[in-house]
């Protein structure tokens, strides 16, 4: 008994100094292997071209110069905006427009125009319309230069629920710029898990950010969410003239 005990703690010893033996052996690592251990080549981002002034290359053209292919009637049938001069423009009492194609999560890019207002034109019927986010959470389309109205109903606010963070307002007969990024809503069955965010950029200011979208932006009432899947974007007719140029989404 006592010479295996002794057999034991030899082997444990001689294991012992092995290790020490290996550990003494290796040498540090040198800095560029260190960094080497938080790389990750894979996968490798797909190549987008992004030239100045051009549609990206893995952009989907929803208006451009000659018409409207990409829309529709919300009861089916041809868009009947008047396309002229390079831009689409409302007819009044024809109708809200939406896109043929259905859309979750998209970077949308997108050029309007308000025309210069008549003296009785004030408030939200001074050149209104609005997108609408999978038919149903729009962002203000509207003349707020120097324009009072309720400040959650302005331009680039998510409608009745967020304020902007800032007035980016150009003057009428100016093309105004939204950049704006969707994340579409979750949705485990029938109940949220997720809610929908938008980052709105109005002439090149941030004025929402990564804002909550509290549920369907509502003229009357609460927000609220149903669930659904990916949809249509949708344009308003609030009976107005107003003009849509330059408008492309990518898929995220």
């Amino acid at each position: 008994m006592i010479k295996l005990s002794s057999s034991i703690a030899l082997l444990c010893s001689l294991s012992v100094a092995n290790i020490n033996n290996i550990h003494a052996q290796e040498k540090p690592l040198e800095p560029w292997q260190q960094a080497e251990k938080t790389e990750v080549w894979t996968p490798v981002p797909a190549i987008v071209s992004a030239m100045p002034g051009k549609v990206p290359s893995d952009a989907i053209v929803l208006i451009d110069s000659q018409n409207l292919e990409q829309w529709e009637a919300l009861a089916g049938g041809p868009a009947q905006w008047t396309v002229d001069n390079g831009k689409v423009t409302v007819a009044p009492g024809k109708g809200d427009i939406k896109t043929k194609q259905s859309f979750c999560d998209i970077q949308l890019h997108m050029e309007w125009q308000v025309p210069q207002p008549t003296a009785d034109m004030e408030g939200q019927q001074r050149n209104n319309s609005g997108i609408f986010f999978q038919q149903r959470y729009e962002i203000q389309v509207l003349d707020s230069f120097d324009n009072p109205t309720y400040s959650n109903g302005q331009a680039a606010s998510v409608y009745k629920q967020t304020i902007p963070l800032a007035n980016a307002m150009r003057p009428p007969q100016t093309w105004q710029v939204y950049d704006i990024i969707y994340q579409a809503p979750r949705f485990s069955g029938e109940k949220l898990s997720s809610p929908a965010y938008v980052t709105v950029i109005h002439n090149g200011v941030v004025v929402q950010n990564h804002t909550e979208i509290l549920g369907t932006t509502e003229w009357i009432g609460a927000p609220k969410y149903a669930a659904h899947g990916c949809a249509p974007l949708q344009l308003q007719d609030h009976g107005n003239l107003v003009s849509f140029r330059n408008m492309w989404v990518r898929e995220l």
